[in-house]
């Protein structure tokens, strides 16, 4: 099929634009990337019907097959999600969450041990932010409401651990998407450097605000760093008001599940599915990885397996074996057949808005790619806008788009085939930093946004008032953003890792001291 080339053409931009603006016109993620795939597909198709037609279902058509069979490594892919999906269910009704909470209850000794529950457990339960916030918030909330921690400030550690850890987590919903994203843009471009998983990996320590949004956590929990709003809230619920924690989004996610949680719970029937989903995760990517180094004649190693590993097929593996734990869990309290199949269902119908975004993304993708638009922005930028600075206008353009819709994952479907396609044109070596700056912007935009999914399910999870998790979270992700700014800007100029990350921590030192500084002055307090 001869597509018309856009690559020297304005047009190009139309399709994204179109989805760009009507996503933040109408906030809805799913119309809006239907309608840029629907122009994409009629412009590279000169408005002809019947070819426009053809190429659109080749396109939905190469999402599950692909050289005459099965496109293994999407389907995989999905099944995961729904087999994610099914595990935080069964976790439900097994009452795993609540034996956990009461199992902490009885331990944690202190206002800070209480909040650093909250965040290593949000940086250990990492396969999924909707799982992450709301187990987190369940099992922290009555460890936290013991001790007078603001649900605000609960809120804040549910939802500045969720997606920072999922989005540098190769073992997550989050890490597969993104995994698959970027190796159809290393496919499009002809790089191989390096595979999938291994630039995913090396893109870890670039993704700044990822990073410095987890340690500022820890630093804001230890050092109590409560400022702006969030001093109003700490202030009155260590005087044992729960101010601000009704809204309306405070119904415990379980009842609008139409999940009953079983009074006969146990610690293990929250950690043995969690423990062997991460663990056969790994296993079977450490197996798939050395089967494609014995096929090649090459010695096992480690990162050679990790670097060679199906991703999709181990996130399968490992997701049978949890949901196996999970089934395990449940059955031995002689739940009901019946309430363990229609836990089963409502776990996997709740992954399917993420499922069909996953779907509409990839074709949006595919269709940015033959429309060359990075290539004709390349053209815009080069003499106008040093490469250099690239990696921090995408930062700032991906945060944008994040806010403005209220999704990650719709701003990684637009934004990552760009950046792709702008390296490619303009300096192939700013490939991964320019990838890694769409998804840290994408994660601040996201946690600013009031219409977050994932900060709507830590105000749930925390049972705090959803505005006032939004306006005590905002200072935080600015602060983290600015130290990110900061560091794309030294990694787009320098080219170095090493100078990037000394320069961010440094900026992440005077941010703790600034706000240690904004903490210790004297502010008016309600009575």
């Amino acid at each position: 099929m001869n597509l018309t080339d856009f690559s020297s053409s304005a047009l190009s931009l139309l399709p994204p634009l179109l989805a760009l603006g009507l996503a933040i016109a109408t906030r809805r993620v799913l119309l809006s990337l239907g309608m840029g795939i629907v122009l994409g597909t009629v412009l590279l198709n000169d408005a002809s019907l019947i070819p426009a037609s053809q190429y659109l279902l080749d396109v939905i058509t190469g999402l599950f097959i692909a050289d005459g069979g099965l496109n293994s490594w999407n389907l995989s892919i999905l099944a995961f999600l729904i087999l994610l999906g099914m595990i935080t269910a069964l976790l439900s009704l097994s009452g795993g969450t609540r034996a956990f909470a009461n199992w902490a209850q009885s331990r944690i000794k202190s206002k800070r041990g209480a909040t650093l529950l909250a965040a290593f457990l949000g940086v250990f339960i990492f396969v999924d932010d909707y799982f992450n916030s709301l187990a987190v918030g369940a099992v922290s909330r009555p460890v936290t409401d013991r001790f007078h921690v603001s649900r605000a400030k609960l809120a804040y550690i549910l939802d500045s651990t969720a997606a920072p850890m999922c989005v540098i987590t190769p073992a997550s919903s989050w890490g597969a998407y993104i995994i698959t994203v970027i190796g159809s843009i290393l496919v499009a471009h002809g790089v191989t450097d390096y595979s999938a998983l291994g630039a995913f990996v090396t893109m870890i320590p670039m993704n700044f605000y990822a990073i410095f949004a987890l340690l500022l956590v820890f630093a804001v929990v230890w050092f109590q760093l409560d400022i702006g709003p969030m001093r109003q809230f700490e202030y009155q619920a260590q005087k044992g008001s729960r101010l601000g924690d009704e809204s309306e989004h405070c119904a415990d996610i379980c009842d609008d599940l139409g999940i009953e949680e079983s009074v006969n719970g146990t610690v293990a029937d929250l950690v043995a599915p969690i423990v062997m989903l991460v663990f056969a995760t790994v296993g079977a990517m450490l197996f798939t990885g050395g089967q494609a180094l014995a096929a090649d004649h090459h010695a096992f190693s480690i990162l050679g397996a990790f670097e060679n590993t199906d991703v999709g097929m181990s996130l399968l593996w490992g997701g049978l074996a949890g949901l196996l734990v999970a089934l395990t869990m449940t059955i031995k309290q002689r739940i009901a057949v019946p309430d363990i199949a229609k836990t089963l269902w409502v776990g996997a119908k709740s992954m399917f808005g993420a499922i069909l975004i996953l779907l509409f993304a990839w074709s949006i993708g595919h269709i940015i790619g033959d429309l060359q638009t990075g290539q004709y922005l390349s053209s815009l930028v080069q003499g106008n806008l040093s490469p250099q600075l690239l990696p921090v206008v995408l930062f700032l353009l991906a945060a944008v788009m994040a806010f403005a819709t209220g999704t990650s994952w719709g701003t990684f479907g637009i934004m990552l085939p760009i950046a792709g396609d702008l390296a490619a044109a303009t300096d192939i070596a700013l490939m991964l930093p320019m990838l890694s700056a769409v998804l840290a912007g994408a994660v601040f935009g996201d946690h600013c946004s009031p219409i977050s999914d994932t900060t709507i399910l830590s105000s749930t999870g925390a049972r705090c008032g959803h505005i006032d998790h939004v306006a005590t979270q905002l200072p935080y992700a600015i602060g983290g953003a600015v130290v990110s700014t900061f560091g794309f800007l030294v990694l787009g100029f320098t080219a170095s890792l090493l100078w990037s990350l000394a320069a961010t921590t440094l900026a992440f030192i005077m941010l703790c001291a600034g706000l240690l500084w904004l903490k210790k002055r004297p502010s008016k307090r309600k009575a």
